[in-house]
């Protein structure tokens, strides 16, 4: 377990930890109100620090190739879920269940589509492509712009949206050739 890999599974621990901080949400408490918002910024802090160090100190692991994905989906899930479902904060802080329905059933794709590949062909090389980092990034700047109440969220939302399904045909397509490529 190097330094990135602790970042990664700090991503993956601060995930409940943002959920009870929406549950718990409470606009007249300035500890309360914030928690959410702190929460998701030291999250994004630990996604950017533990490509960095993996990178920069070349400690980049199979398991660290597993975890950072696996956080970062995670936390977006959580986020999207409890910021569109949760009764305790206001209209303010709201994401669109139809966004939220569009980014998890893309995801919940890659990971059936992930799991045939593996089962058929026991193929496990998934790299990220650029689209879905950007997602990624696009996807995070939503819940930020939520949290932060900026009037025009619906625009960081429709974007990661557009990104989401752009994303997820290129997986597709992908998964496609993967498939073909072995059953030639």
């Amino acid at each position: 377990m190097n330094l990135a890999n602790k970042f990664s599974m700090t991503r993956l621990l601060l995930s409940p930890v943002f959920v009870l901080s929406v549950i718990f949400y409470r606009s007249d408490d300035a500890v309360f109100a914030n928690l959410p918002l702190g929460i998701f910024i030291a999250a994004i802090i630990t996604d950017v620090c533990d490509g960095y160090i993996a990178r920069r100190l070349n400690q980049i692991t199979a398991l660290g190739k597993v975890l950072d994905p696996l956080a970062d989906k995670l936390l977006l899930t959580v986020a999207f879920v409890s910021l569109s479902l949760s009764q305790s904060i206001g209209a303010d802080m709201r994401i669109p269940v139809w966004v939220m329905i569009i980014i998890i059933t893309r995801d919940i794709f890659i990971l059936i589509g992930a799991g045939i590949i593996y089962l058929l062909l026991e193929y496990i090389e998934f790299k990220p492509t650029n689209l879905g980092k950007t997602t990624t990034f696009v996807q995070m700047m939503t819940v930020l712009s939520v949290l932060l109440k900026v009037p025009y969220s619906y625009v960081i939302w429709d974007t990661a949206v557009f990104f989401t399904l752009l994303s997820g045909l290129q997986y597709l397509i992908r998964a496609s050739d993967i498939i073909s490529e072995r059953y030639k």
